[in-house]
């Protein structure tokens, strides 16, 4: 199996696959044996693609596994009477690190890996997924498969590019995804709003779903909100040198903000003062 670019890695957020859009967990559970596996008994793939992890994520991830428990199993093969990690080697850094005799595990033999990865592929160029499903269906692809952008889009009969955009819909808040599925929003018009800040999202959200917003409407939005912020910037900063001369002569706080001044002064002496040199 190929590694994977540092570009692909990050469009996935995390490695865990949420199963309410996962559209082959059912397939899943019946290729794979479920298990509390030993912590000394696994094994990580030396052929695993990520050699680096984060310290400080790590530790984080074993602090909530401390408070909360491994919230979802790693996945595994048996190789030579141990357990060989295909997906979630994070989790089992982490565990161990947390104390953890035990952590769970799916078991899958390499003849229900390939099963599931076929079925994984067969649901993915199903043209009644929606871009959730489908992007949770690549996610899964990547994770536990370990296969690059441009072998899913070989396997799926896309392009890297269509791939790499639907995976992206991934970074969404969870509430946005679901709205997203329950409207029958399109890829399209979700796209744009990958990354931006969530209330930012929320507040043009109902705008997208009521007045039937296109993509190119959504971009628009962010380029007219984009031009007026820069304009706010550059407003700013020609009034800095009156707030510093004021600043300066006042020996008070100088706050240019739209049409309105204001004075700060950190003492009560200091305010006295200002009201003399003003009045």
């Amino acid at each position: 199996m190929k590694g994977l670019g540092r570009s692909f890695e990050s469009l996935i957020p995390t490695e865990l696959i949420d199963d309410e859009f996962d559209p082959t967990s059912a397939e899943d559970k019946k290729e794979s044996q479920y298990r509390e596996l030993k912590i000394e008994d696994i094994i990580r793939d030396e052929d695993q693609p990520r050699r680096e992890f984060s310290e400080e994520a790590i530790n984080a991830l074993a602090a909530s596994i401390k408070e909360h428990g491994v919230l979802q199993p790693i996945v595994v093969t048996k190789e030579d009477g141990k357990y060989k990690i295909v997906a979630g080697e994070r989790r089992w850094r982490a565990a161990k690190i947390a104390g953890l005799d035990k952590i769970p595990a799916v078991i899958r033999t390499l003849d229900s890996q390939n099963r599931l990865e076929l079925s994984i592929i067969e649901n993915a160029q199903r043209e009644d997924l929606n871009a959730i499903e489908l992007a949770t269906a690549y996610a899964k692809l990547k994770s536990q498969f370990n296969l690059s952008a441009g072998e899913i889009a070989t396997k799926v009969g896309k392009s890297e590019q269509a791939i790499q955009n639907t995976l992206r819909l991934l970074n969404l808040p969870e509430d946005v995804k679901k709205i997203m599925v329950k409207e029958k929003l399109s890829e399209g018009v979700m796209r744009p709003l990958v990354n931006r800040d969530e209330k930012v999202i929320k507040k043009i959200l109902p705008k997208i779903i009521d007045e039937g917003w296109t993509s190119r409407r959504v971009e628009r939005y962010f380029s007219e909100n984009k031009k007026q912020s820069s304009a706010a910037i550059i407003k700013q900063y020609q009034y800095r040198k009156d707030e510093d001369a004021l600043s300066a002569k006042y020996s008070a706080i100088v706050k240019i903000s739209g049409r309105s001044l204001t004075f700060r002064c950190k003492t009560e002496s200091a305010l006295k003062d200002l009201l003399k040199k003003l009045s």
